[in-house]
């Protein structure tokens, strides 16, 4: 083959591959598209202007958490008012179950057809919790009373509790699909992508707000200023954390020449967070549903120390701090003993020949593979500890707050590094698929027959 035909060659299948990564980008870009728009469809039987006034003087507990994955939609009561987080909340029960129940941890043995099996129980399960959050989402309201007169649920009762439960369930699922659209046909993961659209969605007017309080005179420009270093220090960081490895050292012994066997090294790449955001959500839901249930109950007569309590668990307490923080620890080592096993590693070592240099196979390299992990994941529950309670130190400081922080910043910068890292991936494999081609058109150039 001609110098000329080679270039035209290496052309076409660039030029392909880039029209292949053309169309999956606007795929999700359609997608998340559509995700937005139908957070404006609202529920019928609500009225949005008072729930919205509602809000915002019962705000700061898991309905705000909820409102923010969302991208607002629950605070508009829209079809995605409870967004993906069933799905979510299904997906680690489930994956924590694998490690405990003897029949899953089976079907996760046989392959692919054993993951379809758990997939389909995640959707069961999902329709189900989503079922029972809209249900409760939806009686709530009908407890929040009104303002100036007007009730947020102006025709209460079983028409409108059966046809906003099966909307906003209805909503979810829809949701989870389209998130397993765009995997499949789109680059990154689809619900973590709806997640990030959730919250980036909402950075332009927490903005805003920032230059409008400059503005007026409410918060000093130079506090502004130190903020934004903050956000992006803060940035900077977890991009660092999340790439940060340990690494433990691996012979692998070979036959192979005249010399025998020959010794290979390689590493166990451990990462400091191997638990990722899920302690801070799980934290985020568990000290937080406590204050939000005493905020609707506490409205009724005889129930009105639950509002005590819902003032102590509220963001930026001391109380909430303490329970928070201490949560994320435990969440981050319970995790990461669930999908980490020690004992796994050490058996799967051993059976391919490899060592750690200086421990014995067997019992021992699981005794230190163990005591590393539990060094690194001490250090990566303090990096979540950290970057969760920043907003909070920021928010008592200077009374304002601190948007790019917490549960949202951690979210946003792992889904960004995964779609680049993605993104990369793709276009390297189109690199390689036009070598490949080049190279068997030479060998056919060549001999007459592909060479093989």
């Amino acid at each position: 083959m001609s110098a000329s035909q080679e270039q035209i060659q290496k052309m076409l299948g660039n030029k392909n591959n880039l029209q292949e990564l053309k169309s999956r980008i606007w795929f999700v870009v359609i997608a998340l598209i559509v995700f937005r728009l139908g957070s404006y469809i609202p529920v019928p039987g609500v009225n949005p202007k008072v729930l919205s006034q509602l809000l915002e003087t019962q705000g700061g507990g898991l309905l705000d958490m909820f409102n923010m994955f969302s991208g607002g939609a629950l605070g508009r009561f829209s079809l995605f008012a409870l967004g993906v987080m069933p799905y979510i909340t299904t997906s680690i029960i489930i994956q924590i179950l694998g490690h405990t129940v003897p029949k899953l941890k089976e079907l996760k043995k046989e392959g692919e057809s054993g993951r379809k099996k758990i997939n389909q129980y995640t959707r069961y399960f999902t329709v189900i919790l989503a079922a029972f959050q809209g249900y409760a989402i939806s009686f709530s309201l009908q407890q929040m009373g009104s303002s100036n007169g007007v009730a947020v649920v102006p025709n209460p009762g079983f028409g409108f509790l059966f046809p906003a439960t099966v909307a906003l369930t209805g909503g979810t699922m829809f949701l989870m699909w389209l998130g397993e659209q765009i995997s499949e046909r789109g680059i990154g993961n689809g619900i973590s992508l709806i997640i990030f659209a959730g919250i980036v969605v909402g950075l332009p007017a927490a903005i805003g707000s920032t230059f409008s309080m400059v503005s007026e005179g409410n918060l000093n420009a130079l506090v502004a200023l130190l903020l934004l270093v903050i956000a992006l220090g803060i940035t900077y960081f977890v991009v660092f954390v999340e790439r940060a490895q340990r690494r433990i050292t691996i012979q692998y012994a070979r036959r192979g020449g005249r010399t025998g066997t020959l010794a290979q090294s390689s590493y166990l790449p451990l990462k400091v967070n191997m638990s990722g955001v899920i302690p801070v959500i799980f934290a985020s839901s568990l000290v937080l549903f406590p204050g939000t249930l005493a905020q609707f109950l506490g409205q009724k007569d005889g129930w009105g120390w639950l509002l005590d309590v819902s003032a102590w668990l509220s963001p930026g307490n001391v109380l909430y701090m303490i329970m928070f923080g201490g949560l994320i620890v435990w969440f981050a080592f319970f995790y990461t003993a669930l999908t980490f096993d020690p004992n796994e590693i050490s058996d799967n070592l051993k059976r391919s020949g490899a060592v750690v240099p200086g421990i014995r196979p067997g019992r021992h390299t699981a005794d230190y593979i163990d005591s590393v992990t539990t060094k690194v994941t001490f250090w990566g529950a303090l990096y979540l500890l950290g970057v969760s309670l920043m907003p909070q130190f920021i928010l008592n400081i200077w009374q304002v707050p601190f948007a790019l922080g917490g549960t949202s910043l951690l979210i946003v910068v792992v889904v960004a590094m995964d779609f680049m890292a993605q993104l990369q991936t793709h276009l390297m494999s189109g690199q390689y698929d036009s070598l490949l081609k080049k190279s068997n058109l030479k060998n056919y150039g060549k001999s007459g027959v592909q060479r093989r």
